[in-house]
């Protein structure tokens, strides 16, 4: 559905006319977005907080790759990290990350 000339500028108006520092964040953003290994991971601690040998059980994937993967979560804030003893616990960083994630899916299901 095509936008009006004035719905788009009232949606400027709530969002605010990004800079470039900003564009260049948000692209940023969605090339780590843009790895399905790194939405399944995502997924996977959709519910709970996981350690990583739980998220290479859930993913099937081996722990160097869960950890690399886990490493550029982490660095884009999409994740976060709970220690406990010599375990560390990863979770989703905040609902925002379900929220990206429910939108791309929304979007490519529609007709």
């Amino acid at each position: 559905m095509k936008k009006t000339k004035q719905e788009m500028e009232k949606h400027i108006e709530v969002f605010g006319e990004p800079n470039e520092e900003m564009l260049f964040d948000m692209a940023e953003l969605f090339k780590v977005f843009a790895d399905s290994t790194r939405i399944r991971i995502l997924y996977a601690m959709f519910d709970s907080e996981m350690n990583v040998s739980q998220i290479c059980d859930k993913v099937e994937m081996s722990i160097s790759a869960v950890s690399h993967q886990l490493r550029l979560l982490k660095q884009a804030k999409l994740v976060r990290c709970r220690r406990e003893g010599r375990k560390a616990y990863y979770m989703l960083a905040d609902d925002h990350v379900k929220t990206i994630i429910g939108m791309a899916k929304e979007h490519i299901e529609e007709d």
